[in-house]
């Protein structure tokens, strides 16, 4: 008789096995949100992963810093349910010193099932560039949905532009075309 798992019992044993390693090393729950991805992201480019699920998403040279995901097949930056403030000069503050422009680094990953297809680098200040305008626009027009909160979605043609691709990591002269 073949001692073999079925893949439930293979999935069950990754399943429980993933809670432990991520318990072992403080990671927090590997399936809460994009936990489990952003824990992948920090061990590929060897940050030190946040501890806490608020906040920062991992530790890199430059201090905390953020993670944005897709599995999109084009890369792009989504920052959703970002709290509204009372006025925008109040909206502009928090989003510079306490949101977004708190983390000097932004990383943008996309995945294709469980690997790492490319990881862009963003600083602060380009994401509050093109970020700050079109929220602005959305701030001030008429918020009666049943969620408020503030989101946008930074595109592909902008993180080619403004960022830094660091995985994988590219040969000099090498240049990524736009469609």
């Amino acid at each position: 008789m073949e001692d073999t798992l079925t893949a439930q019992q293979e999935f069950a044993n990754c399943f429980e096995r993933m809670y432990e390693i991520c318990n072992e090393n403080n990671w927090g729950d590997p399936f809460n949100y994009s936990r489990s991805r952003e824990i992948h992201m920090a061990n590929t480019l060897r940050h030190q992963i946040a501890q806490t699920l608020s906040g920062a998403d991992a530790f890199d040279q430059d201090g905390e810093c953020e993670y944005k995901t897709t599995v999109g097949d084009k890369i792009n930056a989504t920052y959703n349910g970002i709290s509204v403030k009372s006025t925008w000069e109040e909206q502009v503050s928090y989003l510079k010193n306490e949101k977004i422009g708190k983390y000097e680094n932004h990383y943008y990953a996309r995945y294709e099932g469980g690997k790492i297809v490319e990881i862009f680098k963003m600083k602060a200040d380009k994401v509050l560039d093109f970020i700050l305008p079109k929220l602005e626009q959305k701030y001030y027009s008429d918020r009666k949905a049943a969620d408020p909160r503030l989101g946008i979605t930074i595109p592909r043609g902008y993180i080619v532009q403004n960022a830094v691709l660091v995985y994988p990591t590219q040969e000099p002269n090498n240049s990524i075309n736009l469609p």
